[in-house]
């Protein structure tokens, strides 16, 4: 008997440690909602033609919605510029901690069609700098002319 409840013990265990950290966890549940890009910022100064996750420019994801459903990692943005190619555009995406002491995040977003599926399989890789109830902040590291550029995508929450 003592065995069985050391052995289930010993399985609980390794299940939870294999899990989600508790601040991956937490990060979730805060991210979970809508969210609106409201800005994206270079650290260079100059005018830079980026596509974004191979899919706009600046100007169209500038005003996209963002949808996070952290259960099944999965979300939308929507491109509303009329300027732009407009529409949904699903994703799917994961976060894994880095350092739960500074609270520094890898945010991977990769694009994928309606049933889940990426053409390309490839997904572009961020660090999710600052999250709270009401903002997101997210970095990406580009090279441009041999040069690393630093892109920082500012988000608020919209009221649900």
């Amino acid at each position: 008997m003592k065995k069985i409840i050391f052995l289930t013990l010993t399985v609980a265990l390794l299940l939870v440690s294999c899990g989600s950290s508790k601040t991956v966890r937490t990060s979730k549940k805060v991210m979970k909602g809508e969210w609106t890009l409201n800005d994206i910022s270079y650290d260079k100064y100059g005018t830079f033609r980026i596509t974004f996750f191979n899919d706009a420019t600046k100007d169209c994801m500038i005003g996209s919605d963002w949808k996070f459903v952290p259960n099944n990692n999965s979300g939308i943005y929507t491109i509303q510029n009329v300027n732009c190619i407009t529409g949904d555009r699903d994703f799917i995406f994961t976060i894994q901690e880095i350092n739960e002491e500074n609270g520094l995040y890898d945010f991977l977003l990769k694009p994928v069609d309606k049933k889940g599926k990426s053409a390309s399989n490839r997904g572009f890789r961020l660090k999710l700098v600052q999250l709270s109830d009401t903002n997101m902040v997210w970095e990406q590291e580009a090279s441009l002319d041999g040069k690393t550029i630093t892109m920082t995508l500012n988000f608020s929450k919209k009221n649900n």
